[in-house]
């Protein structure tokens, strides 16, 4: 992966392209990029910048938490700001890496790039690189999908331009969007090709070898597809790729529909299966940021390279009194998510103290998010009466805003010290993970066919089972058995998403796909010396009832009089 990030770097410099406009490539001469291996494969790498981690906080626009700086993008949509010209949640701009492959493609296609002087490594090399340009091709557009599908002023369920060719700074890119389904099929077209050439898996063993490489000598073969490559997309990722996007497109917002449901089943079981089903839920997945050796968990089915030893996200997120600027706070809505220990919500019959708020409650609650009281980053932490700094408002854009702060993705042996060192720890960038896999499986075989419907051995039932069972949920668990119909089990799969996927950038994009009210207003908690004493209303949302989707940006609509802009906008 050094010479990959190398080229990145190198390819860095000449980005510069504003909304879908490509950057003008004749910069570098054409016939230097298109016969210099190294060149070329900078293109291809422009594809992996991009791609969308856990560290983008987009809770601060949902009901699960609250951004206390007054100038962040999610905080200024969720107060009533979105529009077409400013949506802080915007995809468009990915349409630049789309051009960067495409490019890629036009060039491997000729031919004339020679990787290795040897037939059968550089034959390789253009299969598995061409397989890598049309996966992530395919996932650009699908994050562009995501951000902007929607209904035009007909009703009509639109989804974005598809690009598979490069087109020059000057060249025509009015191209209409297609319906919402073309769009998924064109997606899904790319994700099938790019499984006819990847890899499933890039690894040492012979036995591991697909058999689109298996007339290939396996001395050349791992020269290409060693496991020096693993942090690149292979076959395994697409497929948990093509379960997230059917998962989507078979949303209530939008097709709400059974054969898409069953190909997020069957993609992601196939998966799953090969990691040994259920048994295969990695044991350290709740907390799987916390120390380098969850790094290597095997909780990740993507991630980026290590990074070195930095305190940057806890600067932002810590408490003020141990250096922080407490940036998210979690709302009592999401704490309220969390169910009692033996996996009933948590109300006053199921035995919830509104006064001893956090007792005899999910595990995961004091992973997750500071309490009142709780130690973390070097002190203890009390939000209400008598919290110095901590308390809630004591500081404006520096302390918690609902009674909380948030301890979920960040290590907790980074220290950040009185006098401004930091002693920081490693952090990485964490693209797919197993349990959303999991989590796609449970929605998906409810939707199919409620609770017990098995897909390759594994129903909502047992996933939620081991799921709540890992997390540290009583057993037996005496509330899932309770559950009998799908609408019971798809209000618990959605909660069970909402907590082990919390601030990981989800919510933001399941409320919409999902239908649900955008506009549940930012609850407080807070210990007054006495009591503790809800604060109803923190942060009031404000989203027009159209932001189900969200708009395609003003000035594309203006350039390109082909687009069709979403109702609403």
């Amino acid at each position: 992966m050094k010479n990959s990030i190398k080229y990145i770097l190198i390819m860095l410099v000449f980005t510069g392209m504003i909304a879908c406009d490509p950057i003008d490539e004749n910069r570098l001469d054409f016939d230097y990029v298109g016969s210099d291996p190294g060149a070329a494969e900078g293109l291809l790498l422009q594809g992996y910048s991009g791609i969308i981690d856990q560290f983008v906080f987009s809770e601060g626009a949902t009901d699960d938490a609250v951004n206390n700086q007054l100038t962040n993008g999610y905080k200024r949509m969720a107060l009533g700001e979105l529009s077409a010209q400013y949506n802080p949640a915007s995809r468009w701009n990915t349409f630049e890496r789309v051009f960067y492959v495409n490019q890629f493609l036009e060039i491997i296609n000729l031919g004339e790039i020679q990787w290795s002087r040897d037939e059968e490594i550089n034959e390789m090399f253009k299969m598995r690189m061409k397989g890598e340009a049309v996966a992530l091709r395919a996932l650009h557009h699908f994050y562009a999908l995501q951000a902007h599908a929607g209904e035009d002023a007909s009703g009509n369920l639109l989804g974005i331009p598809y690009f598979t060719e490069f087109i020059k700074s000057d060249g025509d890119f009015n191209t209409p969007r297609l319906s919402f389904e073309a769009s998924v099929q064109e997606i899904l077209k790319d994700f099938d090709e790019a499984l006819t050439l990847l890899p499933t898996d890039y690894s040492l063993s012979e036995g591991d070898v697909d058999p689109w490489y298996a007339s290939y000598d396996y001395g050349k073969y791992q020269v290409v597809n060693g496991n020096a490559y693993e942090l690149r997309i292979t076959g395994r990722i697409v497929r948990a790729l093509k379960a997230r996007l059917a998962l989507f497109a078979a949303s209530p917002s939008f097709l709400n529909d059974q054969f898409y449901y069953n190909m997020a089943a069957e993609n992601a079981s196939d998966i799953l299966n090969t990691i040994g089903g259920i048994s295969g839920l990695a044991p350290d997945g709740v907390e799987f940021y916390t120390s380098d050796d969850a790094i290597n968990s095997s909780e990740m089915l993507w991630r980026g390279s290590i990074g070195g030893n930095s305190s940057g996200y806890e600067e932002r997120m810590f408490p003020p009194s141990v250096n922080g600027k407490g940036e998210i706070n979690p709302t009592h809505n999401l704490v309220m998510a969390f169910p009692m220990k033996n996996g009933y919500p948590a109300t006053a019959t199921n035995g919830f103290d509104n006064q001893n708020p956090y007792a005899n409650r999910d595990p995961r609650l004091e992973k997750y998010i500071v309490l009142n009281g709780a130690s973390y980053g070097g002190g203890t932490i009390n939000t209400g009466f008598g919290g110095g700094i901590d308390r809630l408002d004591s500081i404006p854009q520096f302390s918690t805003t609902t009674g909380y702060y948030l301890k979920k993705l960040l290590r907790p042996d980074v220290r950040i010290n009185n006098d401004g060192t930091t002693s920081g720890q490693r952090h990485f960038d964490v693209y797919f993970r197993y349990t959303e896999l999991f989590l796609i499986l449970a929605e998906a075989t409810n939707e199919i066919g409620g609770p017990d419907h098995q897909v390759n051995g594994m129903s909502a039932r047992n996933v939620i089972g081991a799921i709540r069972q890992r997390a540290g949920i009583t057993q037996p668990d005496t509330y899932l058995a309770s559950i009998t119909s799908a609408e019971e089990m798809r209000d618990l799969i959605r909660n069970e998403r909402r907590l082990e996927l919390s601030f990981e950038g989800h919510r933001f994009w399941d409320l919409r796909r999902w239908g649900l009210s955008l506009n549940e207003t930012a609850e407080g908690y807070f210990y007054d010396g006495d009591n503790y004493v809800e604060l109803p209303s923190v942060e009031t949302r404000n989203y027009q009832s159209f932001a189900t989707y969200m708009p395609i940006p003003n000035s594309e609509t203006l350039k390109f009089t082909e687009l069709t802009q979403n109702k609403g906008w």
